[in-house]
């Protein structure tokens, strides 16, 4: 019934999944979009965003490659070994495909938060190369595509330092989660319940998977905006 009183939170899966792992309340709508943005735009970065869209951009060079399915197959590969790296993470493997000598070891949330930590590192460099090569390759294709790669540039570089900030929180969120299914699992032993064993451990690491491949799919969401771009050029 608690569950069911707690407010809806709307959005993206990712923020969506970190609403309900959290024990705080949603609150009042935030400000809109644009409002955000006049907010996280200093006066460089609002310069450099009215440059891209109003200045002049120069004719479409001539002889451009053809933008092909292999620039498509590298992005899916790429996805592919990211989420294999997620879901073939030690510490995420069920209890039952754990070894003793390291099941205890896992019962504390340092390495989880660690390899977290890392995969968040192998998603940002992979992400951020992919969409460095995408937009070079729309900026030889036309005149409207260039600007459409110096807009997306001068917003990755605006909105980027601010974007790590807010995702280096994820692994407290998680903390949390993990230390109040622990407490929950403890009480309930006192209590003489008789939980399965360590059932709430496999659950955390249920909830961190599936945080994991959400946040995936956010950091993907300007690459496919590029191929999506150079698909309809």
């Amino acid at each position: 019934m608690q569950a069911l009183q707690r407010t809806t939170v709307r959005g993206p899966t990712f923020i969506r999944l970190l609403a309900r792992l959290t024990a705080v309340e949603a609150g009042a709508s935030g400000p809109s979009l644009p409002d955000r943005l006049s907010r996280w735009l200093d006066w460089t970065h609002a310069i450099a965003l009215s440059t891209a869209l109003d200045g002049g951009t120069p004719p479409a060079p001539e002889n451009v490659p053809a933008f092909d399915s292999r620039e498509e197959a590298e992005c899916a590969r790429a996805r592919a070994a990211l989420v294999k790296a997620i879901e073939g993470a030690r510490e995420l493997a069920p209890r039952a495909a754990i070894r003793s000598g390291t099941a205890e070891a896992l019962a504390d949330f340092a390495p989880f938060r660690q390899r977290y930590l890392t995969l968040q590192r192998s998603m940002q460099g992979t992400t951020g190369q992919l969409r460095g090569r995408l937009r070079d390759m729309l900026a030889q294709v036309s005149p409207s595509t260039a600007r459409l790669a110096e807009v997306d540039a001068v917003m990755e570089m605006a909105l980027s330092p601010r974007e790590q900030k807010l995702l280096a929180t994820v692994p407290a969120v998680l903390g949390d989660h993990f230390d109040r299914l622990r407490r929950a699992d403890a009480a309930a032993v006192e209590e003489g319940a008789v939980p399965s064993q360590d059932s709430w451990l496999d659950r955390f690491r249920g909830d961190m998977r599936s945080v994991l491949l959400a946040e995936l799919d956010v950091r993907f969401q300007p690459v496919e905006a590029l191929l999506a771009a150079l698909r309809t050029r």
